[in-house]
């Protein structure tokens, strides 16, 4: 069943018979095709994308589960579907609450005459479930990402900057077939490594730990993972602290699977954590979904009311943070089964000492 058929089945029993999509991330989820501007209507019986002359002949050699419509200054998206809502008889439609400014909802509002009603979960929930191509999509991602960062170890020492060596790990993204990055990377070294979102610098990389958090684009799925070395040799606490959320991510993994709330995973990672002395140093969640975007459904958080699915892809990310000393971070992914979970991660957590 292709996603266009999930959301017309999902449609059955909302409050909207009909789903209008205008997020670039969903649209692509329901028919496969990347573009920067269109809409996409799907009711319970069909479906209809709009675009305009810029991507509509690329629009019909690609999308077959829909009817692809173009878009003109005299024919707007909006008037089109308003037409096709009153020969429907549909009077509510679900919309992206998430995606969509309060300006666009009223906009929306005034022209299609119709209510709006959040519809945001139908299509998260969707795109938790990864089908069998959707994983082996992924898996090659990470394959190229781990590939890359592999090939520049031998690039790392005290002569070059964290810019440089974001620069350098791209480039080798693009070299082994990546569509681009999945988010800015991240390189941090010395004291700078305690930011956990830390900007690459154009300072040269420090001795101590050095966090690089990379990922890359290919066919619209996205690969996500960290890894935390050492220049030069570590001290005990270094040691341990690199032990303990090593330890922290096992035991978040080891409680992953089908129909465990995404809380409890978090809880068996923050337990080694906090009995280690670090509570208060990590200040995260162990992990979010990972898919057609880098960060979504569902999350495995302090938080969360998520119930991890089958089939969905998460992080395993925990982490220390020692205020302008250090920080350690362990990133691998993880596919949901009902017995547990399969590591699609391959690169090894041993602690690398440059």
């Amino acid at each position: 069943m292709d996603n266009i058929e999930r959301i017309k089945k999902a449609l059955s029993g909302q409050k909207f018979k009909a789903m209008l999509i205008t997020d670039p991330a969903n649209r692509f989820f329901a028919t496969g095709f990347q573009s920067s501007a269109g809409a996409l209507l799907v009711t319970e019986r069909d479906a209809w994308f709009y675009t305009d002359s810029r991507y509509i002949e690329a629009a019909e050699s690609v999308i077959t589960n829909a009817n692809v419509l173009p878009v003109t200054d005299e024919a707007p998206f909006s008037e089109q579907i308003q037409a096709l809502l009153l020969d429907y008889g549909i009077d509510a439609v679900g919309f992206e609450e998430r995606s969509v400014s309060y300006s666009e909802c009223l906009d929306l509002r005034k022209k299609l005459k119709v209510k709006l009603i959040r519809g945001q979960k139908l299509l998260s929930d969707l795109r938790m479930i990864k089908s069998a191509d959707d994983l082996s999509k992924m898996k090659k991602a990470q394959r190229i990402a781990e590939k890359s960062f592999e090939e520049v170890l031998h690039s790392i020492s005290t002569d070059i900057t964290e810019k440089g060596l974001a620069a350098e790990l791209q480039y080798r993204f693009m070299q082994n077939g990546a569509d681009d990055k999945s988010f800015d990377i991240i390189v941090v070294s010395g004291v700078r490594s305690s930011l956990p979102h830390g900007v690459p610098d154009d300072v040269n990389i420090s001795n101590g730990f050095l966090t690089i958090d990379f990922g890359v684009r290919l066919n619209g799925w996205c690969s996500d993972t960290t890894r935390t070395l050492c220049v030069g040799e570590p001290d005990d606490e270094m040691i341990r602290v690199y032990n303990t959320v090593l330890e922290a991510q096992e035991a978040g993994i080891k409680a992953v699977r089908a129909g465990v709330a995404g809380s409890a995973v978090d809880a068996q990672a923050r337990t080694v954590i906090e009995n280690a002395g670090y509570g208060e140093y990590f200040g995260h969640g162990f992990g979010h979904g990972i898919g057609i975007e880098v960060h979504e459904a569902p999350r495995a958080a302090k938080t969360s009311e998520d119930v991890l699915p089958e089939g969905a892809v998460i992080s395993a990310e925990p982490g220390i943070y020692l205020p302008h000393r250090y920080g350690v971070r362990i990133e691998d992914a993880l596919y949901i089964t009902g017995k547990g979970c399969e590591n699609m991660t391959n690169l090894t957590k041993k602690l690398i000492i440059l």
